[in-house]
């Protein structure tokens, strides 16, 4: 049975699923039991599981990832969460250094099924140090999965399988993208890791992103239909590593333009990883425009004014897809988001 459900509330499904399959799966970290239940995705679990399975941490990130890779080399398979991606960074080299290389250092003999929850804090007033989008930066490691799912449907999928994963999976939600609703089914059901799919169909150019990301997609990808009668794709990658190149060459080599939107940074990011997979593999004649997009160079700002020209959104992204396709038109729509509030569209189907 379907119902309309938001992606806090696909995550908090997925997980109660799989600790009620899995005796051995747990879930602690800082705020996991509190009333709020980090934005209603832990909410409820405690009182179902008990203290033993559902339990806050002290601050001290390093040493809850230790506990949690122990745990996961013993026969466990914990879920740590981080209310903010920037909170693992005290926690790097336990990732990179043991979680990430523990099965290739025993030649496949030990495994640390481990999922590390953290949330992207997008939002004036969050600042530099609370909403960054660090996705590449656990991407570029061999050994970890990378995981940024979009829809509530997939979202669950993508955790129950990432729960089931015997290697450490970093799953990374978007905080606006809690909110969003879509038909979800209620039974226990998996969405392969390191698979894209095609969220609009289109045939004059190719946007290919992931995450809130695809938000922006969709929203341009109507306005360009609407407006100037461009058709254009929308890839979701929904991972990071692995990327699924087949999805990416596929529409590629069907529209011959593409637009690689980041969720971060464009410099040594995701897009540019997208482009390079469609240059090594496809030739010049198969190509006929490439380009990609993301947020200003400079630190996530704090101001409401400044964050509305820092993130990259459907207004730059419709803007570059025309100039790309040689228009002299120009979309111009001041942006009066509310730059810590999600866009009040925010609805399914996705």
């Amino acid at each position: 049975m379907d119902r309309n459900i938001d992606c806090a509330k696909a995550i908090n499904e997925a997980t109660e699923q799989c600790m009620k399959k899995y005796k051995n799966v747990f879930i602690f970290g800082l705020g996991v039991p509190d009333p709020k239940g980090i934005f209603g995705t832990t909410t409820g679990l405690q009182k179902k599981f008990g203290k033993q399975r559902v339990f806050d941490m002290p601050l001290a990130e390093n040493g809850m990832m230790g506990v949690a890779i122990g745990a996961a080399l013993n026969g466990f398979r914990p879920i740590i969460t981080h209310q903010r991606i920037e909170f693992a960074l005290l926690s790097m080299e336990q990732i990179i250094n043991q979680a990430a290389k523990w099965n290739y250092m025993t030649a496949g003999k030990q495994k640390v099924p481990l999922v590390i929850r953290m949330i992207v804090g997008k939002g004036w007033g969050q600042g530099p140090q609370h909403s960054q989008s660090l996705e590449s930066l656990f991407g570029h490691i061999p050994g970890l999965k990378v995981v940024m799912p979009f829809s509530p449907k997939d979202t669950k999928g993508l955790l129950i399988s990432s729960i089931e994963d015997n290697n450490p999976v970093v799953f990374i939600e978007h905080r606006w993208l809690h909110s969003i609703k879509q038909k979800v089914p209620k039974s226990y059901y998996k969405v392969k890791i390191g698979l894209g799919r095609v969220a609009s169909q289109g045939k004059d150019i190719s946007l290919i992103s992931y995450s809130y990301g695809i938000f922006e997609c969709l929203k341009a990808s109507k306005i360009l239909k609407e407006k100037f009668n461009i058709s254009a794709e929308v890839i979701d990658l929904r991972t990071i590593r692995p990327l699924d190149r087949n999805i990416i060459l596929k529409s590629a080599k069907k529209t011959k333009r593409i637009l690689a939107v980041d969720n971060s940074w464009k410099s040594f990011g995701v897009s540019a990883e997208i482009i390079s997979i469609i240059t090594d593999n496809l030739k010049t004649k198969d190509i006929k425009k490439i380009a990609r997009i993301g947020n200003v160079e400079v630190p996530s700002p704090s101001t409401r004014a400044l964050a509305k020209d820092f993130y990259c959104n459907y207004i730059s992204i419709v803007n570059k897809v025309l100039e790309m396709l040689d228009s002299k038109k120009k979309y111009i729509k001041k942006n009066n988001l509310n730059d810590d509030v999600p866009d009040k569209s925010f609805k399914g189907p996705f």
